[in-house]
């Protein structure tokens, strides 16, 4: 789902840097020094997972995992997400440098977003916990989908169609995230519970 160099206006990559800039420095006030192997792998897991990508107009599909990183980090998904796009960009140029503010917002503030309003769930009991991180994972790509279609939009209408291509084309790839999530997290909830967030950042 990122976004590749030379597509977006400069208005809108100046924007999605800013954006990103903030959120990641809220997230680098809310890390704590005891999360930071946890995000140093949740990162790598992220980086991991979008390698293979089916590609679509300006951008592509694939696993993306956002939404299990935005539950198990909350707002540290900013610089842990930024972190495994910025080597994904310089490595294997997947979206690229200059929209790296922009992708970061497009992975990460959905991520947060599903965090705060399902983060809660995951202690209640373990049923709620999976359906809490299905939706997670499941409205994460979609959300990722919504902000990749704003930003094309917003540098050329002409753009509305390929938007909801993409939107279409990660109908698959939502299901999947959606079960990855409720099974990992349903696994963390039986051997390693002290993963999970407490939701009092």
């Amino acid at each position: 789902m990122h976004i590749s160099e030379g597509v977006l206006s400069g208005p809108v990559l100046i924007s999605g840097a800013a954006m990103a800039a903030v959120g990641t420095a809220i997230g680098l006030k809310k890390l704590d020094y005891e999360q930071i192997a946890k995000a140093g792998v949740l990162s790598a897991a992220f980086f991991v997972a979008s390698l293979i990508h089916v590609p679509i107009g300006p951008s592509n599909a694939h696993l993306i995992l956002n939404g299990l990183v935005g539950l198990l980090l909350g707002w540290a998904a900013f610089p842990a997400i930024l972190v495994a796009l910025a080597l994904q960009g310089t490595f294997f140029q997947y979206g690229g440098i200059t929209t790296l503010g922009v992708n970061t917002v497009i992975m990460a503030l959905p991520a947060v977003v599903c965090y705060l309003v399902f983060g809660r769930l995951l202690h209640k009991n373990t049923q709620s916990a999976s359906v809490a991180a299905f939706a997670c994972g499941f409205l994460s790509v979609l959300f990722s989908g919504l902000l990749v279609g704003l930003a094309l939009i917003f540098t050329e209408e002409n753009f509305l169609a390929i938007s909801g291509l993409i939107i279409a084309a990660h109908i698959p790839v939502m299901i999947i995230e959606g079960i990855v999530s409720a099974v990992c997290i349903a696994f963390l909830i039986k051997v390693r519970p002290e993963m999970l967030p407490d939701n009092s950042a």
